[in-house]
């Protein structure tokens, strides 16, 4: 038997901006993010049903064994997928051209990953390491898989956006504002833009810089009420005062002639939540 092919039998950006300064307050980093658990387990999902189904030629093969095969390494290739997917979407802007983020990813994983399996099919079906001719064979196989599981994760991202609430009935003020540089501590948050490694607050005081993810910085935005509106944005409701539409995209218009874009994968969850 030979399963998956008929194998032979031998530096950091600037942190001045119009004058101001960055803080450089950095906050710990969280082990897990929604995506990479995501990734696990759509990669752990596949690995299953690709075992039920002996995928690839792996059929004749006790279903232990391919469950043992499949799972494994569907799980290297997703996190080595996430991993890919986290330095694209520095150059890519899912929001805006997920296809070619598809193409992007499919190109990325499938030569890595198709050297992973072509070692391992042939330890754990036959015994011995495949020569290194039958290496190209692995290529379509795992291309095929990585396209579409790659289509899957991104898709999925289509998520719904991150709302924070008002702090209510007790709950805990909202702890991204301690981050406000001094000459901006008391002034009303506006809306969050990331650029780059930093972020940019804009206030009814002015905006500054602080080295911070937005991805964190949502979590402290909790106790405030307002929406990530765009992967790079996140919009603090009361500031919103008027959305203009073209091109199938939406603009909020904030207060202070300050505009903030709405992707297209969070405009339904936000026009359905009632932001416009």
């Amino acid at each position: 038997m030979s399963p998956i092919l008929n194998s032979p039998k031998t530096s950091n950006p600037s942190a001045k901006t119009d004058g101001d300064r960055a803080v450089r307050s950095k906050p710990p980093r969280k082990p897990l993010t929604l995506g990479l658990v995501r990734g696990i387990v759509v990669a752990a999902a596949a690995g299953g049903v690709f075992a039920f189904m002996g995928a690839f030629g792996t059929g004749a093969a006790p279903f232990g064994l391919r469950l043992v095969y499949w799972v494994p390494v569907m799980l290297a290739g997703g996190f080595w997928g996430h991993l890919c997917s986290k330095l694209i979407e520095r150059w890519v802007d899912l929001d805006e051209r997920p296809w070619l983020a598809v193409l992007v990813l499919t190109l990325a994983i499938t030569g890595p990953v198709s050297v992973l399996v072509w070692w391992v099919t042939g330890l754990v079906f036959e015994g011995r390491v495949y020569p290194v001719s039958a290496l190209p064979y692995m290529l379509i196989p795992v291309g095929v898989v990585t396209a579409t599981l790659s289509a899957i994760n991104v898709f999925l991202s289509k998520a719904q956006p991150v709302q924070t609430h008002a702090a209510e009935g007790g709950a805990p003020a909202a702890r991204f504002p301690d981050r406000l540089p001094i000459k901006l501590r008391g002034a009303t948050i506006r809306a969050v833009q990331a650029e780059d490694h930093y972020l940019r607050i804009h206030t009814d005081r002015g905006s500054d810089l602080i080295l911070m993810r937005l991805a964190d910085a949502l979590e402290e935005l909790e106790g405030l009420e307002g929406a990530q509106t765009h992967r790079s944005w996140w919009v603090a409701r009361g500031a919103v005062r008027d959305v203009a539409r073209g091109d199938g995209r939406a603009t909020l218009s904030l207060e202070g002639g300050l505009t903030a874009p709405v992707s297209r994968r969070y405009a339904k969850a936000l026009r359905e939540a009632g932001w416009y």
